[in-house]
C-alpha cells in the first residue's frame, strides 16, 4: 500500500471521480464503492455498485464500469485501460480486471474481508496465469474508508430503531 503523496494530481482526480461514484451507491442504499476507466487520460467508464437494486450478484462497481468501457471502446479487452476503485476489488472482480487485460487497477481502501489485491489473497501476483494486471493500494484510501465506515453505521443505526 502506498500513500496519497505518492501518487500524481491526476490520479487523485481519478479516484475523486471513483469516490463520487460511491457516493452515488449509498445515495440508493447500496454498500458505497465506486470505479472509473481512464483510457488516454479521460475517463471513459464509470460504475457503482448496485447489486441489491439489480438483482445482481455481479453488478459491483468494478463490473459495471468494465461493461461500460467494452462499449465504448467496441472491444472486451482493456489492455491499455487503468481503473480506480475506492476499494480493493474482490475475487470475482480481479478476474474480470485481469480477463479485460486491464493494465493497472489502482484501489483506495483495503477490504480485509474479501480483498483480492493482498488483503486476503493475492490473484494479481500469481504467476502461472496468464495476464498480470498491476495493483496498487492506498490512493485515498482513508477517504474511502471512513465513508464505508459511515455507511455501515448509518446502517447499523437505522435496524436499531427498527427494532
Amino acid at each position: 500500500m502506498l500513500n496519497d503523496e505518492d501518487f500524481a494530481p491526476r490520479e487523485h482526480a481519478y479516484m475523486l471521480a471513483a469516490l463520487d461514484q460511491a457516493q452515488n451507491a449509498w445515495a440508493v442504499g447500496e454498500v458505497p464503492v465506486g470505479a472509473v476507466i481512464v483510457h488516454d487520460g479521460a475517463v471513459i467508464a464509470t460504475g457503482y455498485n448496485h447489486p441489491i437494486g439489480m438483482h445482481d450478484p455481479t453488478a459491483h462497481a468494478e463490473i459495471r464500469a468494465l461493461r461500460m468501457a467494452g462499449e465504448v471502446l467496441g472491444n472486451y479487452r482493456l489492455p491499455e485501460c487503468s481503473m480506480y476503485v475506492t476499494l480493493e476489488p474482490c475475487a470475482m472482480c480481479a478476474g474480470a480486471l485481469m480477463h479485460a487485460r486491464l493494465k493497472r487497477v489502482v484501489y483506495a481502501a483495503a477490504d480485509e474481508k474479501t480483498g483480492a489485491a493482498g488483503s486476503v489473497i493475492d490473484l494479481f501476483a500469481i504467476e502461472k496465469l496468464n495476464h498480470h494486471t498491476e495493483a496498487i493500494g492506498g490512493l485515498r484510501a482513508s477517504q474511502s474508508a471512513a465513508m464505508l465506515k459511515d455507511f455501515f453505521k448509518e446502517k447499523r443505526a437505522q435496524s436499531k430503531g427498527a427494532l
